[in-house]
């Protein structure tokens, strides 16, 4: 099979909700989905989600990747099955010049994680597996492969006034949520009174983590963080920005709450130079700014290996493509301390497929044992939420070319 055409898509995800901690409010999404269509005919799906303040991207800096990366190098040649198509995952480049410039390897993270999901989407359906299969391809993952037909995902308490903070609990425990992850370091939030408010309401028996998202400084860690210890906090996730990250190692020092990098861990780079240094307990691996499935897998055996913990989290306002890839590794992947995500029809107007991935009662979520994916998309919510789209071909008789098309949504 060889892949006849690809066509990146800037869509607009309008967010039923204003999503709102440290680093950043949204109200919208910016997203980069790709198509990956096959010379069988079989179409396939990804998608990314650019963010300045985690990888460096934006989403023009993301369509001009795409632009810039010549294609048919990466991926113009033929491939028999879905194993060769993870080989060709594990190795292809992108052109990202204009880039942080940094050694972290991360920018651009979110195109390759939406190129990839499709390639792997359109191959595993030819193949008529799911893409849960590709966990068992990749030989990192030795010790870390299982299959379960469900998994339970965790609830999130964002930035809110104390009526909403206090339904939002009653929400969580009348649906017998067991793992809740609050945003913590806002300004003007009293972090302490939240984590009480809640911890009357979800009671003792509901894992409690926090998330700083970069908010505070290393030297100030040991007071914020002292009169949060008494509501029995599991982790701290990334508490200041990347560029204190190395303060860390002498942090853990000094608190009992576990660390977990997320803004720092970005790439297999990002994830052996915190081990070499000593500076977290856990990571968050995430799809979109870790470079897909197969380099989050990848991640994943790095903390498996060093004996610290991961988990598998997301990015606010993932569709149901990037909903459905996370489930397939969540569901293939043991190990994994907590799992975020499956939000879809709580927080996004266009989920863009039409089987609800949303997480059920008690945070539930079924495996997908369709070949690929296992989704539908709903091709007239992409249309209805493009911004722009690019389309790389590769014809039969000549070089592979590349048609643009812009419609600005109302």
């Amino acid at each position: 099979m060889r892949i006849e055409e690809l066509t990146a898509f800037h869509l607009r995800i309008p967010l039923r909700k204003t999503i709102k901690h440290a680093s950043h409010t949204r109200k919208s999404n910016d997203t980069l989905v790709v198509r990956c269509r096959l010379d069988n005919g079989v179409v396939g799906w990804g998608e990314g989600l650019p963010r300045p303040y985690v990888t460096g991207e934006t989403i023009g800096s993301a369509l001009a990747t795409f632009r810039a990366t010549n294609l048919r190098d990466v991926l113009g040649e033929p491939v028999a099955d879905l194993p060769e198509a993870v080989e060709r995952c594990r190795h292809f480049s992108l052109e990202t010049d204009g880039g942080s410039g940094d050694e972290r390897d991360g920018f651009g993270n979110s195109v390759r994680c939406a190129l990839e999901i499709a390639l792997l989407d359109a191959a595993a359906r030819t193949d008529g597996v799911p893409l849960s299969a590709v966990t068992e391809l990749v030989p990192e993952t030795m010790g870390l492969r299982h299959s379960v037909d469900e998994v339970y995902y965790s609830g999130v308490v964002t930035s809110m006034n104390a009526f909403r903070e206090y339904i939002r609990a009653w929400k969580l425990r009348l649906n017998k949520f067991k793992q809740v992850k609050v945003k913590v370091g806002v300004e003007g939030v009293n972090d302490a009174r939240s984590l009480k408010r809640l911890r009357g309401v979800l009671g003792d028996e509901v894992d409690v983590r926090i998330d700083a998202n970069e908010a505070w400084t290393c030297e100030e860690i040991p007071d914020r963080m002292r009169p949060l210890e008494p509501f029995g906090i599991s982790s701290l996730e990334q508490p200041v920005p990347h560029e204190a990250v190395d303060g860390l190692a002498e942090v853990r020092k000094s608190t009992s709450v576990p660390i977990m990098l997320d803004e720092s861990l970005c790439s297999e780079a990002d994830a052996h130079r915190a081990v070499e240094r000593g500076l977290c307990d856990l990571f968050n691996v995430r799809l979109s700014k870790c470079g897909g499935f197969v380099s989050s897998l990848r991640i994943a055996a790095i903390a498996h290996r060093a004996g610290l913990g991961f988990q598998l989290g997301c990015q606010v306002g993932e569709t149901g493509i990037l909903t459905a890839a996370g489930r397939h590794f969540a569901t293939s992947v043991a190990g994994i301390r907590f799992l975020e995500g499956s939000f879809d029809r709580y927080l996004v107007r266009e989920a863009l497929t039409e089987e609800d991935l949303t997480f059920g009662y008690r945070g539930r979520g079924h495996a997908i044992r369709k070949p690929g994916l296992g989704v539908t998309i709903d091709e007239e919510a992409v249309r209805r939420t493009t911004v722009e789209q690019v389309c790389w071909t590769e014809p039969s008789t000549s070089p592979g070319r590349r048609e643009e098309s812009r419609r600005i949504t109302p």
